[in-house]
């Protein structure tokens, strides 16, 4: 077994033992080998070890039990998503599951944002869309649509919202390249979005959550294309 790097050491040995564990070198209800044997298997101390080992458990992967082991746990049932970024490099197959909850947790928070955007938030949004048009390259178009929904759950005034777009983008960004095709022509990614921005800044939550459905389907089916 490779011994690791010394950067971010944690980081790196946490990354690898959950690839371990999706790959199904660890599979799920098995017990890890003894702690000397993994940290001397990595490179890595024991106390190295305990670190990443106390991230995997608190994500829902790993249960130690004093004088027994560290058992894999399931993480279908046991994992939180911030797993999906990992999961998403392992199988492209969870993009679609991800755009499904995507396109209603986008839907309700454009409806939501309607009806409780502020003067400050309508003018951000409009700020925020205009970049949109502006920017030169798909990357950057890419990104700047993404600010433009962060703006939109910001505007709900619901800090959950926030946290849910951070997490969804943060899902396909190992694939967010290939995710690229919506955003290669900076107008007309501004075109599909401005629907949703105006109908919000109208407070018309039934015409924003309609705008925000068609703007979400389109682009997965672009993106989806994409990665065929």
């Amino acid at each position: 077994m490779e011994a690791l790097p010394r950067e971010t050491i944690v980081d790196v040995l946490e990354n690898r033992l959950r690839e371990d564990i999706f790959t199904g070198r660890h599979p799920a209800g098995s017990y890890l080998p003894p702690e000397r044997q993994l940290a001397d298997g990595y490179g890595v101390t024991r106390t190295t070890l305990k670190h990443a080992f106390g991230r995997l458990a608190q994500a829902g992967l790993l249960e130690t039990r004093h004088g027994v082991g560290t058992r894999v746990r399931d993480y279908a049932r046991f994992g939180g998503a911030d797993l999906l970024p990992m999961l998403v490099r392992h199988s492209p197959d969870w993009i679609g599951e991800i755009f499904e909850v995507r396109r209603g947790i986008g839907a309700l928070i454009a409806e939501r944002a309607a009806a409780r955007a502020t003067g400050e938030h309508r003018a951000e949004l409009r700020s925020l869309l205009a970049a949109v048009a502006a920017a030169e390259t798909p990357d950057a178009v890419q990104l700047a649509d993404v600010e433009v929904h962060r703006a939109l759950a910001r505007a709900t005034g619901n800090r959950v919202y926030v946290l849910l777009t951070n997490t969804l983008f943060n899902a396909y960004l190992p694939v967010r390249a290939a995710l690229v095709g919506p955003f290669t022509d900076a107008a007309a990614a501004h075109a599909r979005l401005e629907p949703v921005v105006e109908c919000v800044a109208a407070g018309d939550g039934s015409g924003a959550r309609a705008a925000a459905e068609a703007y979400l389907t389109a682009t997965e089916r672009i993106m989806l294309e994409g990665l065929v």
